[in-house]
């Protein structure tokens, strides 16, 4: 079809498509949906190969955030049956880093959403990446911890922080809908700042949550022009307990087209299928790879993902090969850009991107005591509008890993 010609070709040149196109794409029907996957799998060829880059969450505390967004199980007034536990020391946090490392994961990302660190904290997470560098040197680290006062971007940096993960979620026109404690702008002032401290922004989206295609495309569009050099695509857990636990809107061809659409709008930026991946997209996973270039390893901060094995086992038997620390992820003049940036921020240049922002999605988390071994596994229930039964094999909640006894799924 003319649509996929045009995209295709823009995408090989690196050209972003208009946002007609964009909205084309997410209209497309499923009969259409294979050749939609085909283009933007040349598109995501061209740039990235068959490489899959892994990454493995580190949620360094869990539980009782302050903030109120309400996909996130880790929001104040949830109801979710969740692990609970204050911040991890960094040895704990080290040892977790190395279960993901062991199965192949690049970089490691450090999650413990919320209002915001205090000094006190980035201390923490400093000595916590000190850690995991020395136990892994060549790890990336990205780091999530909400709105980072003045300096606190600066300090990550120097302490060897690679990234920073702060996710927009959805259109400027929407996010009233789903957070009151913080603002959109508020967020896009935080990638700003870290972005100018020279940190690598990996900002991106929550899908599922009753958007229309018209937010969609807006956040996405806004992530280009904010410059992420990594899009995380959510798509919506609908934990019980939370306001959204109802909201099943989505299917595995709707999740396609939206990682398609992703793709076209960041030819040559890192797409990474994140939190859902294993209840929206189910057995057709495999596809995903043909248009994302990362996945998250093992298990989410607050549900369990697939086996990590299985993981592997499934990139290998889509013919992609998992990305090597040594390779580079991001196409030689995305990483120029990169280092352009991060050369900036070192004359000073970082000043101008201050802001504030809200936490870190989905799910980070505020904690208080761990929870107790015998905590009930309780899976979220969904009414399906066809036949009214109850599901209960969608999600689990996460009781292994980091801040249990349980070895973690990696």
């Amino acid at each position: 079809m003319d649509l996929l010609d045009t995209l295709t070709a823009k995408g090989l040149r690196g050209e972003v498509p208009t946002r007609e196109e964009a909205l084309a794409v997410l209209a497309t029907t499923d009969d259409e949906l294979l050749d939609v996957v085909a283009a933007a799998g040349k598109v995501r060829r061209r740039w990235f190969g068959r490489r899959v880059k892994l990454n493995y969450l580190v949620n360094l505390k869990s539980g009782l955030c302050p903030e109120d967004c309400n996909y996130c199980s880790q929001r104040l007034g949830s109801k979710a049956e969740i692990l609970k536990y204050t911040w991890l020391k960094p040895d704990q946090a080290a040892e977790a880093a190395r279960a993901g490392v062991a199965g192949g994961a690049k970089r490691v990302c450090l999650v413990a959403s919320g209002r915001g660190p205090t000094d006190r904290d980035i201390d923490r997470v400093t000595d916590t990446m000190a850690a995991i560098q020395e136990a892994d040197p060549e790890v990336e680290i990205c780091v999530c911890l909400g709105l980072l006062s003045d300096n606190q971007a600066e300090r990550l940096k120097a302490a060897g922080a690679d990234a920073y993960n702060h996710n927009l979620n959805t259109s400027e026109k929407t996010y009233g809908d789903i957070t009151t404690t913080h603002t959109y702008a508020d967020r896009v002032d935080t990638v700003k700042k870290a972005h100018g401290a020279g940190l690598s922004a990996c900002s991106g989206l929550i899908a599922g949550m009753g958007e229309s295609d018209e937010d969609l495309v807006d956040v996405v569009f806004a992530l280009r022009e904010l410059g992420s050099d990594s899009v995380p695509v959510n798509f919506l857990i609908p934990f019980e307990g939370t306001p959204l636990a109802k909201e099943w809107n989505l299917t595995p061809q709707r999740c396609l087209r939206i990682l398609a659409m992703v793709r076209f709008v960041n030819p040559d930026t890192e797409v990474r299928i994140a939190g859902g991946r294993e209840v929206h997209l189910r057995s057709m996973q495999p596809l995903g790879l043909h248009l994302a270039n990362s996945i998250f390893l093992g298990d989410y901060l607050t549900s369990e993902g697939q086996a990590g094995q299985t993981d592997l086992d499934m990139i290998k038997d889509a013919g992609f090969e998992v990305e090597g620390a040594g390779e580079a992820t991001l196409p030689r003049h995305r990483a120029d850009v990169a280092a352009a940036s991060s050369a900036a921020s070192a004359c000073g240049t970082a000043a101008s991107a201050c802001g504030s922002g809200g936490g870190c999605g989905p799910c980070g988390g505020h904690a208080h005591a761990p929870a107790s071994e015998d905590t009930p596994a309780s899976a979220v229930e969904d009414t399906d509008a066809s036949d009214g039964e109850l599901r209960s094999d969608l999600v689990k909640v996460r009781l292994r890993g980091a801040g249990t006894e349980l070895a973690p799924n990696a």
